[in-house]
């Protein structure tokens, strides 16, 4: 096997795992399926730190209120860990790059 081969089948791999995650989410409706809320929208600092996120009910929430939110369970597809000495907000690890806090629109 050359590299080539060894390229082609990861990326095999890899896109037949972002098409698994889409046909696995296609359905997935977070209010009426969860019932909470799901981050659309994102704002960021100068830095392109995540400094505050809106839902699709419309709350626009800060950093601290969205990690609180989290933590209690009331946002869909978003995870909360601690980590260099605090605790941090990400999107839930999905396989779909779109989905991620990071990419979603500003407001």
């Amino acid at each position: 096997m050359d590299q080539r081969n060894f390229e082609q089948i990861y990326e095999s791999y890899k896109n037949a795992g972002e098409q698994q995650a889409i046909q696995e989410n296609e359905d997935n409706s977070p209010l009426t399926n969860t019932g909470k809320e799901q981050i659309v929208a994102v704002r960021k600092n100068e830095d392109g730190d995540l400094i505050a996120f809106k839902t699709d009910t419309g709350r626009e929430l800060d950093y601290i209120t969205a990690l609180n939110d989290a933590k209690a369970g009331k946002l869909a597809h978003v995870d909360e860990f601690h980590k260099y000495g605090r605790d941090i907000l990400r999107s839930e690890p999905d396989g779909i790059k779109e989905n991620n806090l990071d990419r979603l629109p500003d407001f």
